[in-house]
């Protein structure tokens, strides 16, 4: 509903600015051109584009009292204070004071032939409250449709008193210029009026003077976005969640350098990945120039046993712009993250890393490169991490556990793995299956169907659902980043996972590995919101927060580093000028997510796993659902919350990397830490 809403307002607005413009020019045009008679026909039609403009207002009128109705103010605050008043404001001088003038003036010369035009009637035509209101309702659809690109949330006076006042003045300064035209046409020894001679030249004038200006307001703007040759990621606004202000004490910070895994004794489990770049062939005859881990795209999946101690060793052969590892959902501490100029510097060619933690979780995980995230990502630099329950409890012997990981690569297009097509897997019937989902593709909101059995949704991000139920024609919609683990025990019939609702791409499970691809039944969408059994949480939604945050997503046309485009923001700002949301160790955050934006956002915090309390004012009801990369579609509204238990400096952004890499881009800080690193073109540490 709010994509259709915000659609329908687009197009009014854009309507209404081309209609207004026009009928503005017509009606400055009326006094022009000789006789009664075709002053009569103009009238007349200029009375009918006050309906053309008409149609469009109540176009975004209603759209915008539709949000009003079914949405939460935040989507539309701004349209109801902003855009209705700056149409219906001209709209109504329009029908107010231009159309009974017009009608009086189509009257007038109904049954008058005269030529040239009676001094009068000269002077009702050159009226300035028959022109105005519809220069008025040009420059209000101008205003509109800037606040539509340059979205002005959270919203406060000062972002929209400049725009408003420059509007102001727009209309005072035809409103002169049309007083004094009038005062001129009004004298009876004056000439009839023409058209201006020159006005071309005059327009082509004030065309180039405007394009000057422009192009000055391109220059400063593009020079004054660039990003800083050296910064600290701790060097952005704070934002105290209206709990108490945090005191700087530089005799107690601590250096998040410091917050490390054990260093004290011998690994359970060493591990070595080389970054390297390598040549191969995903598809006969396509090379494709890999970033690899161990050579394999992806790289090696890595498992370990929950409790622990690993340790790997990060190794770049020939990766010129750099490597890290970060492990995507899995809660280390903040100097193992891997984020290249906030935990670590960045990895360069013959350099190695040594990353060590305890595995405190069991789950479904990946691992990635977070310097130039975006690159390395889809070249390769990832594989799939998996955290197994202790030895003792084990994963039974006779279970098959199966990682799906799916991906784009160039000449293949999506794939599990590194292979596309149809996999077959020989399964006994009566074995329990567990089906690890990865979606590791930027910008795709991945589909999983499973066929031939009823399952269960065992763990989203990596966190296990109490008590799931049994499903049955579901769809799983994974964003990217997301994992789930689906589980059933296999029947004594072929099982089939398609990936993107095709029977092209999946996996096929029998008894002795063939059969053929069943056709996919019709699916809903599976709706964690309500799905398993509750259980006690460490948060809830009454709890007593001591902050309360609020993440507005949206889009807005600004520069980024020098190039100007289409923005995605987080309170209106993009990467530095976001805000830090600063906590204490021990805090109960709350913070509430809103996508006011025209695509989804898939917003990843680091070092913590988010506890969904609602989505869209529906509270969550069934089993805990715990999050690290949250699919936040437009017009959604989730409120989530976490403990702050895991002291550092961490990335929360958008997983979208595309995104990511122009700035949807912030940071979760605690009191008291601080960070050696920086990032910038002088410092070789570009985590986006």
């Amino acid at each position: 509903m709010f994509t259709i809403l915000t659609g329908i307002i687009y197009a009014c607005v854009f309507f209404l600015l081309i209609l207004s413009w026009i009928a503005g020019s017509k009606a400055s045009k009326l006094l022009y051109g000789g006789s009664t008679e075709r002053l009569h026909r103009k009238t007349r039609k200029q009375i009918v584009w006050a309906v053309y403009l008409t149609l469009p207002a109540i176009g975004l009128v209603a759209a915008t009292l539709a949000m009003a109705a079914t949405m939460a103010p935040v989507f539309w605050e701004d349209r109801v204070l902003l855009h209705l008043p700056l149409t219906l404001v001209p709209l109504l001088s329009v029908w107010v004071l231009a159309v009974p003038r017009l009608t009086k003036l189509w009257k007038a010369t109904r049954n008058v032939s005269a030529a040239p035009l009676p001094v009068e009637i000269r002077k009702q035509a050159a009226q300035p409250m028959v022109i105005l209101p519809y220069r008025m309702s040009t420059i209000g659809a101008a205003t509109i449709f800037y606040f539509l690109l340059v979205t002005p949330v959270p919203f406060r006076l000062g972002p929209v008193l400049v725009p408003i006042l420059l509007a102001a003045a727009a209309v005072a300064a035809l409103g002169y210029a049309q007083e004094r035209k009038y005062g001129r046409v009004g004298d009876p020894n004056a000439p009839a009026p023409t058209l201006p001679r020159g006005r071309w030249l005059r327009a082509a004038g004030i065309s180039c003077v405007v394009i000057g200006v422009a192009a000055l307001i391109f220059i400063v703007g593009s020079r004054s976005s660039r990003l800083p040759a050296a910064m600290s990621m701790a060097d952005g606004p704070m934002d105290f969640g209206g709990g108490t202000a945090l005191v700087h004490d530089p005799r107690t910070d601590l250096s998040l350098a410091m917050l490390t895994g054990p260093r004290d004794r011998e690994p359970d489990r060493k591990i070595t990945l080389t970054a390297e770049k390598k040549t191969i062939e995903l598809s006969p005859g396509e090379p494709f120039d890999a970033w690899t881990f161990n050579g394999q795209v992806p790289g090696p999946e890595l498992r370990m046993k929950l409790g622990e101690l690993v340790e790997v060793t990060l190794i770049n052969r020939d990766i010129e712009e750099g490597a890290t590892i970060h492990w995507h959902g899995l809660d280390v501490p903040n100097a193992e993250d891997g984020v290249a100029g906030a935990t670590q510097e960045a990895v360069m060619p013959g350099e190695r890393h040594v990353y060590r933690f305890v595995a405190e979780q069991t789950g479904t995980f990946w691992y990635h490169s977070h310097q130039h995230s975006q690159e390395a990502v889809k070249k390769g630099l990832f594989g799939s991490l998996v955290v197994e329950p202790e030895a003792t409890e084990g994963i039974a012997a006779e279970e098959e556990d199966l990682t799906i990981m799916t991906h784009v690569w160039k000449g293949v297009g999506m794939a599990i793995g590194d292979r596309s097509g149809i996999q077959r897997k020989k399964v006994v019937p009566g074995t329990p299956v567990r089906l690890r989902l990865i979606n590791t593709q930027d910008w795709v909101r991945q589909d999983y169907t499973l066929t031939g059995t009823p399952f269960r949704v065992a763990a989203i991000d990596g966190a296990d659902l109490n008590g799931p139920q049994e499903l049955e024609n579901v769809r799983i919609e994974l964003t990217t980043g997301g994992r789930m683990d689906l589980t059933f025990l296999m029947p004594d019939a072929p099982v089939f996972l398609s990936v993107g609702r095709s029977g092209k791409l999946g996996v096929l499970l029998s008894r002795d590995g063939t059969g053929s691809v069943p056709d996919l039944p019709e699916t809903t969408a599976f709706n964690p919101i309500d799905y398993g059994t509750p259980a006690a949480t460490a948060v809830q939604a009454d709890s007593d927060f001591d902050r309360e945050f609020e993440m507005i997503l949206d889009n807005k046309l600004a520069f980024y580093n020098g190039e100007f485009g289409s923005l995605y923001t987080t309170n209106g700002e993009v990467f530095p000028n976001t805000p830090m949301f600063m906590v204490q160790e021990g805090d109960l955050v709350k913070t509430t997510i809103s996508n006011r934006g025209a695509v989804d956002h898939p917003m990843h915090l680091h070092g913590h796993h988010m506890l969904v309390l609602s989505r869209n004012g529906e509270p969550s009801t069934g089993s805990p659902w715990y999050s690290d990369t949250l699919d936040v579609q437009p017009g959604e509204i989730y409120e989530v919350a976490f403990v702050a238990d895991n002291p550092g400096l961490w990335m929360d952004h958008c997983h979208n990397l595309v995104h990511a890499s122009v700035g949807m881009s912030m940071h979760l800080m605690y009191e008291g830490i601080t960070t050696p690193y920086r990032i910038g073109s002088d410092t070789g540490n570009h985590p986006e």
